[in-house]
């Protein structure tokens, strides 16, 4: 297959996203154009867009669990990127496609699309990515608030009794709480991970313990993050510890807990995890699975282990967390 000339090579975060002082700054997302009503925003529209993402990648992985929450599965479409083996790291590519290219963009690379909204586009192509499909360019990349959108202004799209993960009345709480999870959690495991100096990290890695040690008091009372039912902030916070012991923990060094060292959020993700949605989404043993050289003498211990492992088993083990509800039959608030 010839290559696309829009095809790059993937730039290194431990290279251009470092400080001086040799802390991780994520790069910024390109494309951020809100979906919605008004002047330059994007038409909500069924049928109109594609969502790419990655089973690793768990900003992206939120965006498909709320998908198939809200039962929006009709209404955007999706596919899967993966890392294809090349001389040079091309990036996210469809590797789980006849001839890697996507049937219904017809590339190969997620580059190429990024290209396609922005041919002077020179940072990551990242995933989760929106692509309009009527000009086959990236529209949203834009994670922070992607799931928002999906449970706000694709509401008219939403299946009769789909979950409220974004009521009106805890939207201010909820973003508050949001930005506390990015910062401390769900990027904090990559400013431990990607950390160039000893002070970044040991920065990064007592805020994210810190967080946890929080979370785990907050979860002592509350059955999920704002009480009875889940809500947008409980799919960010499961994303990352659907990950932690399966594959960060590897890369952050001497850790202080495993999440199945903390009885509430231990038992709290094994709840969500019961939640269709988040099983269907979740590829534990794809996580875990390593690229390691078995020829060495040490060989890490995903590499050794990862295929004996019964992640489902694991993660479907009893608990007892609907206790701690006042609605314990129910994990959901419909939106009314």
């Amino acid at each position: 297959m010839t290559q696309s000339a829009n095809v790059r090579v993937r730039p290194k975060e431990t290279e251009h996203e470092i400080d001086e002082k040799g802390y991780f700054i994520r790069q910024k997302n390109r494309f951020d154009t809100p979906f919605g009503e008004g002047e330059g925003n994007l038409p909500v529209e069924a049928g109109r867009y594609r969502l790419i993402w990655a089973k690793g990648c768990h900003w992206s992985n939120r965006a498909s669990i709320v998908r198939e929450l809200l039962g929006l599965e009709d209404v955007i479409s999706i596919n899967l990127v993966g890392h294809g083996k090349h001389e040079l790291n091309l990036g996210w590519e469809f590797v789980n496609d006849e001839n890697n290219t996507d049937p219904v963009l017809g590339v190969q690379f997620l580059s190429e699309l990024y290209a396609n909204g922005d041919p002077d586009f020179k940072g990551r192509p990242t995933v989760p990515a929106v692509v309009d499909i009527t000009t086959k360019k990236v529209v949203n990349n834009d994670y922070v608030w992607l799931t928002n959108y999906l449970e706000n202004e694709f509401a008219p799209f939403h299946k009769e009794g789909a979950p409220d993960l974004y009521p009106v009345e805890l939207r201010e709480e909820i973003d508050k709480y949001n930005d506390f999870l990015f910062d401390h959690v769900n990027n904090g495991v990559y400013k431990a991970m990607f950390a160039q100096s000893l002070e970044a990290y040991n920065d990064a890695f007592n805020h994210l313990y810190a967080a946890f040690d929080s979370i785990e008091e907050r979860l002592e009372t509350n059955r999920f993050l704002f009480g009875d039912y889940v809500t947008d902030s409980d799919v960010r916070l499961f994303v990352t510890l659907a990950r932690f012991d399966t594959y960060y923990f590897k890369n952050l060094g001497p850790i202080r807990n495993r999440i199945i060292d903390f009885n509430n959020i231990w038992g709290y993700a094994r709840d969500l995890y019961q939640v269709p949605a988040f099983k269907n989404n979740t590829y534990l043993r794809d996580l875990a699975k390593s690229n390691g050289n078995k020829e060495t003498i040490f060989i890490d211990y995903n590499t050794r282990f990862w295929n004996e492992i019964d992640f489902d088993g694991l993660w479907s083990e009893p608990q007892n967390r609907q206790e701690k509800s006042s609605d314990p039959e129910n994990k959901f608030k419909s939106r009314t």
